[in-house]
């Protein structure tokens, strides 16, 4: 039987399966091939009554690090309008990260009943996001958002004080108060530290990312930087000089992008402070 791991606490991965959530043992094998199970991996399990075993891990098509979850299609994340303020270039970082990963990312701008910014929604629709302009007080917007999320893993993503429990609470239609909400869905100061999928209604699941010890970009080249930014993606070849750094070189297709406004100023800062940070880092790593 195939299904979706859930779930997983001390030692045992709840998997849902035609239905049915079942509680499973990982096999022995995966510990000597020194594979470990992950919420979001799609299993063939074997059932005997209501539990079971895990016999095989299929690929995975993405995955997270922190938290550790598998097979995520979108990354939503979450800014407010206003109350905070956004941070334009920690959003920028948490979506070249997605992008890293292999995770499409989005954009939910939460709050609008405060302050409507429609330079946030331009600024990423330029850049060939889906953005989404909601309030979760007045439930706004709401509507648009869960049939984007329909048939998707999707991990919510942002700042804290930016809403992200209470939209949770209305996508999953979960009855409990925001606090409480907050306490099921996050790692709590007091609770076990897991990651738990929730099913929502019209098929796909939902995940809080509980907060962000790091928002650096790693892993990959600054040379490499341009291929995570969309609206740049298309500038391989089309600049004067080979290998193009998009900062200092003359006759640069990018550069011109964004002077034909067909790139958001920001965008372009945060490319460049972005770059600067991963060239440091790699002139360090040679010494």
């Amino acid at each position: 039987m195939l299904g979706t791991i859930i779930k997983g606490i001390g030692g045992f991965y709840y998997v849902k399966a035609s239905g049915t959530v079942y509680e499973c043992k990982a096999r022995g094998i995966f510990r000597n091939q020194k594979i470990t199970p992950m919420i979001g991996d799609k299993a063939e399990i074997e059932i005997n009554g209501d539990k079971g075993s895990i016999t095989k891990i299929l690929p995975r098509a993405s995955f997270l690090i922190r938290p550790p979850v598998a097979n995520v299609d979108t990354m939503m994340l979450v800014a407010a309008a206003a109350a905070p303020e956004p941070n334009l270039f920690v959003i920028d970082k948490m979506l070249v990260n997605a992008e890293i990963s292999n995770i499409r990312p989005a954009i939910c701008i939460n709050k609008t009943d405060i302050k409507p910014r429609e330079d946030i929604a331009e600024i990423y629709s330029k850049a060939g996001y889906s953005v989404f302009e909601v309030s979760a007080e007045t439930e706004t917007g709401t509507e648009e958002l869960t049939a984007y999320l329909k048939d998707k893993t999707t991990a919510f993503a942002g700042l804290s004080g930016v809403g992200k429990s209470s939209l949770l609470s209305i996508i999953t239609k979960d009855s409990l108060e925001t606090g409480s909400v907050s306490e099921k869905l996050r790692r709590g100061k007091h609770t076990t530290r897991h990651v738990e999928l929730f099913e929502l209604s019209d098929g796909g699941f939902v995940l809080d990312t509980p907060g962000f010890s790091s928002l650096e970009v790693e892993g990959i080249k600054a040379e490499d930087l341009w291929r995570y930014f969309p609206e740049m993606a298309d500038s391989e070849n089309k600049c004067r000089f080979r290998g193009c750094s998009h900062i200092n070189e003359p006759d640069c297709f990018v550069k011109e992008k964004l002077q034909n406004g067909e790139m958001a100023p920001s965008r372009y800062e945060s490319y460049k402070q972005i770059y600067t940070k991963l060239k440091a880092v790699k002139e360090w790593d040679k010494k």
